[in-house]
């Protein structure tokens, strides 16, 4: 089969190979899995440069998020267990983990549903109680991570402000149901956040960035509010300042979704099955940005890395180079 190799870590440009490879043999427990669509995620950037949490021994396959199908012909989400994943013809995920595809959403939108929407649904419902009416401030709204609990808050009956770098990312913003989209290259992030909540604040901030993004959190949330962090795509890990949350009243709450996997695996079918009702009445719809052909992989996952791209990428194995399936 034909699968993305890294034999070395670095950018991803750089790193991944095109190989022809042999067909892994899925372990106890294992299933071998054709894949459909194989979403890109900011962690398959990480794991290129071995800056993830995770480190596969070298070659791996990247690619943690996809829509696949097993022998039986049924058409299913999984997380590939590395080094086996899913930026190939075939990947291997663990048989107990594996989730029926929403039948709303193509291949694409479904591979996308995954982990960027369970980590909304968990960051949002699971941790910080976000109730209807309250607002929500979501960091790169634009982006994969972001565009889901945009989403998410929106579902949830929430008054959604968008922060995003750029025009392009502001229209998409907009696009995406944000009721305020902030520019953050173009305007004050904390002026406007107070006129747009009359000096209040965020009840709740989803935060994929942290550095700068973190910062101004914490000058923006309101009392009683709850900060979620999620990620350091800036790369910049805050540290942030207790005596502040205890003098303002806030809460700051970690999530880490994949602990979820072990620590409570009956909540993530428990959240697939409310996010597959939202789907199915068209509440939310992963924003699928690109969808590349297996050969465009690589400069795809650099494109991710980089902060360029909206929504999600997807790459599809059966798609030719003219863009036909």
């Amino acid at each position: 089969m034909q699968a993305w190799q890294v034999h070395e870590n670095g950018e991803p440009s750089e790193v991944m190979r095109l190989e022809d490879v042999e067909t892994p043999t899925p372990g106890d427990g294992q299933v071998l899995l054709k894949v459909r669509a194989a979403n890109i995620n900011f962690p398959d950037a990480l794991l290129c440069r071995g800056h993830y949490q995770v480190r596969p021994p070298l070659p791996f396959t990247p690619g943690v998020e996809i829509c696949g199908e097993t022998a039986d012909g049924r058409r299913v989400l999984a997380n590939p267990a590395l080094p086996y994943g899913g930026f190939a013809e075939y990947a291997v995920a663990d048989a107990a983990a594996v989730l029926p595809a929403p039948e709303a959403l193509d291949d694409a939108e479904a591979a996308a549903l995954h982990i960027g929407y369970q980590t909304g649904w968990f960051g949002l419902h699971r941790r910080a109680g976000l109730e209807a009416g309250e607002t929500l401030l979501v960091h790169a709204a634009a982006g994969g991570v972001g565009s889901a609990a945009v989403q998410l808050g929106k579902a949830a009956g929430a008054r959604v402000i968008g922060v995003v770098g750029g025009a392009d990312k502001a229209a998409v913003a907009r696009e995406l149901g944000c009721d305020v989209v902030i520019d953050r290259r173009a305007e004050d992030v904390i002026g406007a956040v107070k006129e747009a909540t009359g000096g209040r604040g965020a009840d709740v901030i989803y935060d994929p960035v942290g550095g700068e993004a973190y910062a101004q959190s914490a000058k923006v949330v309101a009392f009683e509010g709850r900060i979620v962090v999620v990620g350091f795509a800036s790369g910049s890990i805050p540290s942030p300042a207790l005596n502040h949350a205890l003098v303002k009243n806030y809460s700051i709450l970690g999530l880490h979704w994949g602990l979820y996997n072990t620590k409570n695996p009956k909540l993530v079918q428990h959240c697939h099955e409310q996010l597959t009702e939202l789907a199915a009445r068209g509440a939310i719809k992963p924003l699928v940005s690109e969808r590349v052909p297996m050969g465009g992989a690589a400069a795809a996952v650099q494109r991710v890395a980089d902060g360029v791209t909206t929504g999600r990428v997807a790459v599809i194995p059966g798609l030719t180079e003219g863009g036909a399936a």
